[in-house]
Parts: C-alpha cells; structure tokens; sequence
C-alpha cells in the first residue's frame, strides 16, 4: 500500500506540473508559437479569465459555464485589441514586445483600480482522494486530464481542418496566402482570438487554485514563454507536448525532493541547457533531423 502511495503521489505530482506548463502556454502557442506577436499581456489575459470566472460564478453561472464565459469574453477582448493595436507589429518581435508590455500594464493597473488587491476566490471543486493515507485534489488531476484533451482538439483543429490549414499558411506566408483567396486579415484576427480565449479558458480555471490578485498572471507567464521558446516554431504543438513532458518531470521530480522554488530553478536550468543545444527547439530539431532522414 505505501508503494502504491508514493507511485500514485510521484505521477500525480508529474502530471500537475505538465498541466500546469500547458495550460499556461496555451494561449501564447499560437500568439507566439503561430503568429509571432511576443505577447506580454499573456498573464494578463489569464488573470481577466480568472476576474470573469469568479464573478460569474458569484452571480450563480455554474463553474463549467463560467468558464466557457470567460473564455469567450478574454477571446472578444483579443479580438478587439487585435485590430486596435496588434495588427500594427506583425513580423516584429520586439514592437510587439513593447506594445503589449503597455497593455499588461494598462490591464493590471486598471484591474487594481477596479477590483482593488484582491479577490475572494471560490473553493476548489470535486473536493479531495486519499491514495496511501495521503489526501490529494482531485481537481487537479481534471486539470491533467482537461490539458491532454485541449493538445488533441488543438492538433486536430490545426493540422486537420481547413481552417487550421489556412491559418498556418498564413502565418508562415501572407503574401501567398492571400493570392490564393485567403482573407490574411481576418485569419490574424480569428486566430490572435483564439489564442486570447485560450488563455482565458486557461486562467478561469486555475482560479479555484489560488488567490486572485491584478498580478495573478505573472506566475503563468514565465512558464509560458520558456514552454514555447523550448517548443520551438517549427511545429509548436507537437514541440508544446514533448516540452512539457520533459519539463514537466525535471520540474515535478526536483519540486517533489527539495520544494517548489528549487523545482523552478530546475525548470529555467533545464530550459537554458536545452536552447544552448537545440537553438530551434525542440520541434526544430525534430524537423531538421526529419529532412535529413529523407
């Protein structure tokens, strides 16, 4: 039984720390995996996806449908600011840097302005299991589970779809796609949509997890970026989930033996050796070393 303990608390331990790579980096996979736009709001707009979830929660919106709301309202805001400001720095990692710098800091700033420090947030649902005398959450194994659910939908929708396969062509060359009839304008803006309420959806749910502050986000966002960086550009979706695999178990087994702060070192320790010997990420490699097998 306490063999069974320890095995069920190591995997249990291996796939929060995976989920919780994901789920931060979902939305920037494709803002800036896809599209090229360093997002700097990316915490931001988790944390108006954690914000809406809460209080529609509060005025009786189930958590599920609360959710899904906030999704789709952070996805409306990114839509919005996509044509009043992102659509000027496209192709430009460092404009798009500044820019949305600015626009993390208008959103915090005004989320403390509004809501003041902090916010009361709801209990963590389905309650807890015990395995081996010990007590778990055993939302956070839905969270596991919710993040290899999203990868699949996320594949499928882009590298299956018509719609995927249009909004890849033309991120990686407008001016072929539009010759070939497709509305580049309008793809940006359905795409950087998505990528918001991605990370919307992302942030509503971790929001039973912790307390709510305007800074709530910053302690998605520099995950996020090392997951994408590690990933790589060349298939950001398959390199997302061998990143957080691997990152996944190098953060958990360092968390589990000597606590979350060394598990981070290890996480941003790790990230640094990878990109010293695989520049283009992990999907930049695997594409490399597949051209040369052929």
């Amino acid at each position: 039984m306490q063999l069974l303990g320890d095995l069920f608390g190591a995997v249990y331990l291996y796939l929060d720390s995976m989920a919780f790579l994901f789920l931060s980096a979902v939305g920037l996979i494709i803002i800036l995996g896809m599209m090229g736009i360093t997002n700097m709001a990316h915490g931001e707009f988790m944390m108006l996806g954690a914000y809406i979830s809460v209080l529609a929660t509060r005025a009786g919106l189930p958590f599920p449908a609360s959710v899904l709301f906030a999704a789709l309202m952070v996805g409306c805001f990114g839509m919005v600011l996509e044509r009043l400001v992102i659509r000027r720095f496209y192709g430009n990692l460092l404009q798009s840097l500044v820019a949305t710098w600015g626009v993390s800091l208008i959103i915090s700033q005004g989320m403390l302005v509004a809501m003041g420090p902090s916010l009361q947030t709801i209990p963590m649902p389905l309650g807890g299991i015990t395995v081996g005398g010990k007590a778990y959450a055993a939302y956070r194994l839905l969270l596991a589970v919710i993040a290899i659910g999203l990868l699949i939908i996320m594949w499928y929708v882009f590298h299956r779809t018509k719609f995927g396969m249009r909004a890849r062509g033309a991120m990686q060359n407008a001016e072929i796609a539009e010759a070939m009839g497709i509305n580049t304008s309008r793809m940006y803006l359905v795409t950087f949509g998505i990528g918001s309420a991605l990370a919307g959806f992302a942030g509503a749910l971790y929001a039973p997890t912790t307390v709510l502050a305007p800074l709530y986000g910053a302690s998605f966002l520099a995950p996020a970026f090392v997951t994408v960086v590690v990933s790589g550009g060349a298939n950001v979706i398959q390199g997302a989930l061998l990143t957080t695999i691997f990152l996944g178990v190098i953060e958990g087994t360092s968390s589990r033996l000597y606590g979350t702060f060394v598990g981070r070192m290890a996480l941003l320790a790790a990230t640094m050796v990878i990109l010293r010997v695989l520049p283009t990420g992990i999907s930049g490699y695997l594409e490399a070393k597949g051209e040369r097998a052929r």
